[in-house]
């Protein structure tokens, strides 16, 4: 497991100074990613797969989750793609323990998006959304950079928390026409 590095999740009301609109607008949007960025790129959407499995938690991921650290937990990495381009970096994990009678279900998702599942049931309710400048050892090779923005935020239902991070790669600000670093 790769080291803790310093940084901080943050709310929107703890972020100084303020961020700019357009990005403050996607980092705090409280509706569907998947279905923004569907329309974004004109119905040009889809899910890369990259890593799925069980592994061992990260130490923020298990506070955010409520479980001890070191614990198990189903993880899902997945690039979703704008006009066969990534835009974001996606990250979504639960707690083994949790997970009872929810794995298959989440094992099926392949190339259909988390976010389809989790605004369709009403039974999901979505957590505060945070951000931060998410830490480049925990991105993919191919994607690694210093200062990429993220945010995340946990959906539970019953017993179960699902906790996703989002992390906004340059492609998507380009094309939307977004300086994310014009603070």
């Amino acid at each position: 497991m790769t080291a803790a590095p310093a940084f901080h999740w943050l709310g929107a009301d703890q972020l100084l100074p303020a961020l700019p609109a357009g990005l403050a607008d996607w980092l705090f949007d409280t509706g569907s990613l998947t279905r923004r960025l569907t329309a974004l790129s004109a119905g040009r959407f889809a899910v890369t797969p990259l890593a799925e499995g069980w592994q061992s938690l990260r130490d923020d991921e298990c506070a955010a989750l409520g479980v001890a650290p070191g614990s198990e937990g189903w993880v899902r990495e997945v690039y979703l793609l704008g006009g066969e381009q990534p835009w974001v970096f996606a990250r979504s994990v639960a707690a083994r323990a949790a997970l009872e009678g929810f794995a298959p279900v989440l094992a099926e998702l392949g190339r259909r998006p988390l976010g389809e599942l989790l605004f369709s049931d009403p039974a999901f309710e979505r957590g505060a959304l945070q951000a931060t400048r998410y830490p480049p050892a925990w991105l993919p090779a191919a994607v690694r950079r210093e200062g990429l923005w993220g945010r995340r935020s946990c959906f539970h239902r019953e017993n179960l928390a699902v906790l996703v991070a989002e992390v906004f790669l340059p492609e998507l600000w380009q094309y939307q026409g977004i300086d994310p670093d014009a603070l």
